[in-house]
């Protein structure tokens, strides 16, 4: 378990932001940050993300990073407070997919959703498990929500997909870095390389990182989740029919793989098991996985954003901003309220594609 410091400061880190006021928080839409000055590029046409963010094998994984996220206790307190993953999870899931879409398929709407989620996070405050005050974008805060994509991405490739060759792992990283700059961290909030991110990744697993509430929540056997309220009809009516006889299964489903698809030195420190038996499972799913996804049609294969982007990239030949930003995307669909601030991250080809 982690032992309760300040945050990655006290971890003795250089990547700290530092504190928990207003001065340093991550800028909002008013602010004067670097990361207000200019509107950074999102991830371009044909890398590494392109590839893979909108691949459902991504879905897969995303699970993984959100209980990395939580357990930080700022991050914990924050979606404990703040979320509406209890009372709304399909529509929470929803939003934060759509959200993670456009900062890699986006193009202009990359960077105006990054400070949509800004001001989403401005208000979320308060006090975590420890007494320690919080405020979510506090750099140090908003940038371990970031940086738990890298780590994820990297381990579950190992079974989904090929393994990333080491020019692929570094191209990587440096659009994950883009992609923290959309989100507004500033560049001094990020470790610069992947060489200066594991040292970074270790301190924080091993002087920040506990099991939380939210952590262990979520990976819980006994989470209680409502039957899916978005699809169709007739889809909608047969799930709440047989939602008794699903939930199990589902859940356990679940737990697996949000388990296994996590880096096993981030388990060790959130205090999850995983054993020989569930490894070799893990490894038979992946195998079946590689076989099946790649051969996919698009449409069965891509979240719906990104299989626009990669149409709209392939009939215009545009770069990578203009090619996603032509596109006008429907605005964000919310049923039934106006957004939450627990709606955001707190909740939330130069190289070959790496899945073959």
């Amino acid at each position: 378990m982690g032992r309760p410091t300040g945050g990655t400061q006290e971890a003795g880190h250089k990547f700290a932001g530092g504190g928990v006021t207003r001065e340093n928080d991550i800028g909002t839409s008013g602010g004067t940050g670097e990361a207000e000055r200019s509107t950074p590029a999102p991830p371009p046409v044909g890398g590494v993300l392109w590839s893979i963010a909108g691949d459902l094998r991504a879905v897969m994984s995303l699970p993984a990073a959100l209980v990395m996220q939580v357990a930080h206790p700022a991050v914990s307190a924050g979606v404990d407070d703040y979320s509406v993953f209890r009372t709304d999870p399909w529509g929470r899931a929803e939003r934060s997919l759509r959200s993670l879409q456009l900062w890699v398929y986006g193009g202009e709407r990359a960077a105006e959703e990054g400070r949509r989620l800004r001001r989403l996070h401005a208000s979320i405050q308060g006090t975590d498990a420890h007494g320690r005050p919080y405020r979510a974008l506090t750099p140090d805060v908003y940038a371990w929500v970031h940086a738990t994509g890298f780590p994820v991405y990297q381990h579950a490739q190992r079974y989904l997909g090929r393994p990333f060759s080491p020019a692929q792992e570094r191209q990587l990283y440096a659009e994950w870095l883009r992609v923290g700059r959309i989100l507004g961290l500033r560049d001094q909030d990020m470790p610069r390389s992947p060489e200066e991110f594991w040292p970074y990744y270790r301190a924080m697993l091993r002087d920040v990182i506990e099991p939380t509430r939210i952590s262990q929540e979520l990976t819980s056997l006994d989470l209680s989740v409502p039957p899916p309220d978005r699809g169709p009809a007739v889809l909608r009516k047969l799930a709440r029919a047989a939602w008794p006889v699903l939930l199990p299964p589902l859940t356990r489903a679940r737990r697996f793989l949000t388990v296994g698809l996590m880096p096993p030195e981030a388990r060790e420190a959130i205090g999850l098991e995983w054993t020989e038996r569930q490894e070799r499972a893990l490894r038979r799913l992946g195998k079946a996985v590689r076989a099946v996804v790649p051969v996919l049609p698009e449409r069965l294969r891509y979240l719906p954003i990104a299989r626009e982007a990669r149409r709209e990239a392939r009939r215009t030949g545009l770069g990578p901003a203009r090619a996603a930003g032509r596109r006008k995307w429907p605005a964000l669909r919310v049923t039934g309220r106006p957004p939450s601030p627990g709606d955001g991250l707190f909740g939330t080809g130069a190289e070959p594609e790496p899945d073959g």
